[in-house]
């Protein structure tokens, strides 16, 4: 392959030998062709993050929410870097005093706040281990967590606390000392000491810690600071051991290649967190705004509210998984439908024009000023007026919703890919660039990437259309899953973390994600199947938001669970004369037929084989989601549980093909 614009190579490809596939050559960001981002001065810990942060900008502010006056949400009112420092110093003095050593582990479960925040950085300053604890597991995994790494003290949202108490007497091996963010009922405090633990409201705690003093342990590079359990797809969650050189090595990554693209940021940027900060995506996003002495404004915690939020903090970045995007995407196709006949020929004139000149190489801000001024300024204004970053992450974003949200927003938007084991951010796309559409863009400058072939899934590291498993090497890679070193060995093989994820190199250096190496099985006449690039096809229909796609090797066909998208059902039924409301068109076989027509039209133009369309679809109203276990929080499908709550719909669909 002739060389990418964006990348420089670093090593050779290999051939396959020794019953090893090949592999290809290793390659890195244009951005680190004089080498890496160097390290960046004084920056040694996440602590440092935060401490060199409120030297520079004390009176900066850092942490927002909303006020709430005669219950209606106000104003956000802001406390500065200094006034969050002054806190944190308290609540590390009180963690210590419970008797809490440096190295031990605190747990903190809940929604984003500013609490979290101050907690989490209290560890930084002792040297910690942060575990959070999943708002969306459930008891068992957060049963499993807090005895899995020995969590000695947690904090909690005050609604959590009924959740915590369920992993009781289990947990009450390690875990000594609870504090709630907010208050503690009497009911709760007699339940919490009967077991000999020591509890405390949030002012109780902060109180506790004045006047005491302890001494910050010297903190390495090295160091562990954040313990992440993912939630995986299969088995108990993994303990993703992140290290501060980790999290230091990744900000001095994202800043070169802001700086780069001429987008860096500011100490007058503004964020919205939502996104959970138990996840690695938002937690980093909010080290890089600390890091800067931005300001971060937490959401109300309600999905339906959120834009009313973006509304009243006017952030100028805004990190989305695609399930939001695509509500945003869907909310505003619908107000333009809704419009009058001039104002969507207006709208349609104004969307073709500057498509058109973004892709013919048109920056964001030049392609279509007029328009951006008299059509799209209502959509720009809709997210508060000052986003100019909008960056998704956690699953792929389907391409026209991306294409749409470029045009519309009059901002940049970006797709990046990475995992907890490495860091998050591994690749990102680049600003001004229609080219990356659909893809993950190019690495970041501090991570070496590699392809290995998957033979038996025929993607060949070494052709001249590059496919293979995604290997990362450098200093974002995780230490290892906590007290679980097989699974370490399994994934993390000379240096080089194996993704489980099959991409294909683009002519520029971009990289695409096309499969996932586990999901691949066999059909009964031999034939393999991977499910993931066959739901990424078929996820472009027109007229469906969500499909599962199953098979196993006692069957020589495929079955499909379909979310239909409802105003595309009820559309076709209007013009074909079905009746019934959204949930019995579901049921209706006239639309089951029609939902597996669009299905196999779409198979037909991407040229799938045979045995790669499927024989039977069943649609399902109600999207798949996490209350019924059926997706993990960052939304991939739970393939295990998926199977286990349609197995009745699945065997009714083989017997009814069967039959035929």
């Amino acid at each position: 392959m002739a060389q990418m614009k964006y990348l420089i190579e670093v090593e050779k490809g290999q051939p396959a030998k020794d019953g090893k596939p090949s592999i290809g050559p290793a390659y890195r960001s244009i951005f680190a062709k004089d080498g890496y981002p160097p390290p960046i001065p004084g920056l040694n810990s996440c602590w440092d993050v935060f401490r060199m942060s409120v030297e520079k900008y004390p009176n900066n502010p850092m942490l927002g929410r909303r006020e709430i006056v005669d219950g209606k949400a106000g104003k956000y009112v802001w406390q500065t870097y200094q006034q969050v420092y002054d806190i944190v110093i308290k609540v590390g003095n009180a963690i210590r005093s419970c008797g809490v050593e440096p190295g031990a582990k605190c747990g903190i479960y809940g929604a984003n706040s500013a609490e979290w925040i101050i907690s989490m950085e209290a560890c930084n300053a002792h040297g910690l281990y942060c575990v959070p604890l999943y708002d969306t597991l459930g008891a068992g995994a957060i049963e499993y967590i807090l005895c899995h790494s020995e969590i000695s003290i947690a904090f909690t949202e005050e609604k959590k606390i009924p959740e915590l108490l369920k992993t009781f007497p289990n947990a009450t091996q390690h875990l000594k000392t609870i504090v709630s963010f907010g208050k503690v009922t009497p009911e709760q405090r007699q339940e919490i000491e009967k077991y000999g633990l020591s509890v405390y409201s949030w002012e109780e705690f902060v109180k506790l810690g004045e006047n005491k003093e302890y001494d910050f342990p010297e903190k390495k590079k090295s160091d562990i600071c954040t313990i992440m359990y993912t939630s995986g797809t299969t088995g108990d969650p993994k303990g993703v051991m992140i290290s501060n050189l980790n999290i230091i090595t990744l900000i001095a990554g994202v800043k070169r290649v802001l700086e780069c693209v001429d987008e860096k940021l500011t100490s007058k940027d503004v964020y919205l967190s939502y996104l959970p900060l138990a996840h690695i995506f938002d937690r980093v996003i909010e080290e890089l705004f600390i890091f800067h002495g931005a300001s971060i404004g937490f959401w109300r915690g309600d999905v339906k509210l959120l834009v009313e939020d973006i509304g009243e903090l006017k952030p100028s970045i805004f990190c989305a998984v695609p399930r939001v995007l695509d509500r945003i995407y869907g909310g505003l196709t619908q107000k333009i439908s809704a419009g009058s006949l001039l104002k969507k020929t207006l709208f349609n004139f104004a969307y073709s024009r500057k498509l058109s000149n973004l892709k013919g190489g048109s920056k964001t801000d030049e392609a279509s000023p007029l328009s951006d001024k008299l059509v799209f300024s209502k959509v720009r204004q809709g997210l508060g007026g000052n986003v100019r970053l909008i960056l998704s992450g956690a699953a792929p974003l389907a391409s026209h919703v991306e294409a749409y949200l470029r045009v519309v927003t009059c901002a940049h938007v970006l797709q990046g890919y990475g995992l907890t084991e490495s860091c998050a951010g591994s690749f990102v796309s680049l600003p001004n660039d229609m080219s990356m559409l659909g893809t993950v863009g190019p690495p970041v400058p501090n991570v070496d990437v590699r392809l290995e072939s998957v033979p038996e899934m025929n993607y060949d590291a070494l052709s001249s259309t590059p496919r293979g498993e995604i290997c990362i090497r450098g200093d974002t890679l995780f230490s290892g899953y906590y007290k679980r070193d097989d699974l370490t060995e399994e994934v993390l093989i000379d240096g080089w973390f194996h993704t489980g994820d099959v991409g294909e190199w683009q002519p520029d250096g971009s990289m695409k994600i096309i499969d996932r190496k586990k999901n691949i099985f066999k059909l009964s006449q031999g034939e393999y199947v991977a499910v993931e690039h066959l739901e990424n096809i078929y996820g472009g229909t027109p007229g469906i938001d969500s499909i599962w796609v199953y098979g196993n090797s006692f069957e020589s066909y495929l079955v499909g669970v379909v979310n239909p998208n409802k105003l595309a059902l009820e559309k076709w039924a209007e013009e074909n004369g079905v009746s019934g409301d959204f949930n019995s068109l579901c049921e209706n076989p006239k639309a089951k037929e029609h939902i597996l027509q669009e299905l196999s039209k779409i198979g037909k133009e991407k040229k799938l084989k045979g045995f790669e369309f499927l024989k039977a679809a069943h649609l399902d109203p109600e999207p798949f989601d996490m209350e019924r276990d059926l997706l993990t929080p960052t939304y991939k499908k739970k393939r295990p549980q998926l199977l286990k709550y349609y197995q009745n719909v699945i065997d009714e669909m083989y017997k009814s093909i069967n039959r035929k």
